[in-house]
């Protein structure tokens, strides 16, 4: 057991795996402590990412209407939620949309639809997208998140340009089945690993809020790390009104702080990005997050509002940091018209 949080991060700058112990204690740091335990996170942050953060940006290809019957998402089975429902974007619409965000700074733009998973015609939708994108924006990165993938979807994918697929487990294996009853978790890790196989980034991460234990959290991070995730997207619980966790308040700003210190500490080169519901639940401490996370989704998510665009290029800059891609010199990102007050486009990040 460590004595004080800076000896955790000199265990982890000399390669030492995080125990279930010190994982525990992470999340058990008192008030005072959380400080302390930021500032330590921080260290690590610093020392695999510098002072850059990077920006992602959310298309919502496809939205509600979803099969599927989780219980935390705007788009499930029987929800009642007021969200908008459409089927599947145009390229044109798609691409304008995304070029919103990379003009505002994202360096990473994710495509998400709702569903089960892809049949074989929307595996060749994304690519027609993927392509007309990569030809207007050749250095962005694309990640996808359609659902269960199939064998072979991955690789049809990774063929077409995608460089990563989001597939998050959402929460512990004992705990999954109070979340989900229409799929596995063992369904989830399945997808994780055909993405890995057909040569596509890892992006899975968690939805914080949902009554887990500190040792389900545990479990859920050390799982996310055991997967070798290369980016994880922190979710924080919208408790959606028209689903079964509606009114479920059951975050501050500090409890989601030590969450991303636990993820920091078990996954210390590892990008974690501040993702769904921050802005509700870290609120005033979203920039002190920063000191811990390396990443964020910019504007809005799939159907909710998020921080205005500018509000979150103005906070990184504030925090001392700056977008991944920018110029050393450079202070500033233009943010488009569009991104100015809300995000171009419109429940989480990627949870399909």
């Amino acid at each position: 057991m460590f004595k004080t949080f800076d000896d955790l991060v000199e265990q982890q700058l000399a390669g030492a795996q995080l125990e279930r112990e010190d994982a525990l204690a992470v999340l058990a740091a008192t008030d005072d402590q959380v400080l302390d335990l930021v500032a330590a996170a921080a260290r690590l942050r610093r020392a695999h990412f510098g002072d850059r953060v990077k920006v992602n940006y959310l298309v919502n290809l496809k939205s509600g209407l979803c099969p599927e019957d989780c219980t935390y998402c705007s788009q499930r089975l029987g929800s009642n939620a007021e969200i908008l429902t459409y089927s599947w974007l145009s390229p044109d619409k798609v691409v304008e949309q995304a070029t919103a965000g990379i003009q505002g700074g994202a360096s990473r733009v994710c495509l998400v639809a709702s569903g089960r998973g892809p049949g074989s015609r929307d595996i060749d939708r994304v690519a027609t997208v993927v392509d007309e994108l990569k030809s207007a924006h050749p250095g962005v990165e694309v990640c996808a998140c359609l659902g269960l993938l199939k064998e072979g979807q991955a690789d049809r994918l990774s063929a077409a340009g995608v460089d990563a697929y989001n597939h998050n487990l959402n929460t512990s294996e004992d705990r999954y089945a109070d979340i989900c009853s229409t799929h596995t978790y063992s369904d989830r890790v399945d997808t994780v690993e055909l993405a890995k196989r057909g040569g596509l980034s890892p992006c899975s991460g968690l939805i914080v809020g949902m009554g887990e234990s500190d040792d389900e959290l545990v479990d859920a991070v050390f799982a996310l790390r055991d997967l070798d995730s290369d980016s994880i997207p922190i979710n924080f619980l919208m408790p959606f009104d028209g689903t079964p966790f509606a009114d479920t308040w059951l975050l501050d700003p500090r409890r989601c702080l030590r969450i991303l210190a636990l993820a920091r500490f078990a996954c210390p080169a590892t990008e974690i990005r501040l993702a769904g519901g921050r802005e509700m639940h870290l609120r005033s401490l979203q920039p002190l997050a920063l000191h811990v996370a390396n990443s964020l989704f910019l504007g809005d998510y799939l159907t909710s509002e998020g921080q205005a665009a500018k509000a979150d290029l103005d906070m990184i800059a504030d925090a001392g940091f700056r977008v991944l891609g920018t110029q050393p010199d450079t202070d500033d990102v233009r943010v488009p018209l569009a991104l100015r007050h809300r995000g171009a486009g419109t429940d989480h990040a990627p949870n399909a």
